[in-house]
């Protein structure tokens, strides 16, 4: 199995940008006024968690591309839709059900579970979009 190195580099910038644009931008005073993290707090750990996320999203990365090349290869077809299928399918079965037992049992409130939760989704399917274009 080879993966696609290209798609990964790319998925994981991506990635970064997902993330800058959900919570630098987009959602960002709705995140911190379910979270409590005052911004003094939040830009005090910025370094570490910026590290963090590049990591956490390079191995997500790698996870996607691997099981997008075994999708494609057990098909017989590089369809990207089946590249969505499995971004999909990794949010729903690892992200999405995990974030709502821990959330849940932290008694995190619903809207916190559901805007994370739809950040995952975005990021997931942005990144196996992003690895089903790219050659290798």
């Amino acid at each position: 199995m080879e993966l696609n190195w290209l798609g990964v580099v790319a998925a994981t910038a991506v990635g970064m940008v997902i993330a800058g644009a959900w919570y630098g931008k987009v959602f960002l005073t709705r995140w911190q006024t379910l979270t409590g993290v005052a911004p003094e707090r939040s830009n005090e750990a910025r370094s570490r968690n910026m590290t963090l996320l590049l990591i956490s999203n390079a191995v997500t990365a790698v996870g996607l591309a691997a099981g997008i090349e075994v999708a494609w290869t057990a098909a017989g077809h590089n369809w990207l839709w089946l590249a969505l299928l499995v971004g999909f399918s990794a949010w729903l079965t690892f992200s999405a059900t995990t974030l709502l037992q821990h959330n849940a049992f932290e008694l995190k409130p619903a809207k916190l579970t559901i805007l994370n939760s739809a950040y995952q989704l975005v990021l997931f399917l942005g990144m196996a979009l992003v690895i089903g274009v790219l050659p290798w």
